[in-house]
């Protein structure tokens, strides 16, 4: 049996006016919290100077299953080698 999406629905619900459901929902709080319990440092803005924060990251070597893509400069596995040319290896996304 086909179903026609676009043809409106009705049901027994639908008789209350747009007034009577706007008077069943409750006014919203006209007060904005300024401070926020989950983050109080507040948020940083694009462009806010960072220097002063030191990140600790670990860099691991290239495996030896894994290549440099010299189109992308993305390390990939070395299952996605699609040649390679003068520069060195291109991978399948480089190539297509």
């Amino acid at each position: 049996m086909a179903t026609d999406y676009d043809a409106p629905r009705k049901s027994e619900d639908d008789s209350e006016s747009i007034e009577a459901l706007k008077e069943r929902v409750p006014a919203k709080a006209a007060s904005v919290d300024s401070e926020d319990s989950d983050n109080p440092a507040g948020f940083e803005l694009p462009g806010a100077d960072l220097s002063d924060i030191e990140l600790d990251v670990v860099v691991l070597p290239p495996q030896e299953d894994e290549f440099t893509c010299m189109s992308c400069f993305l390390v990939k596995h070395r299952s996605q080698v699609a040649g390679e040319d003068a520069a060195g290896f291109i991978c399948t996304e480089c190539a297509a």
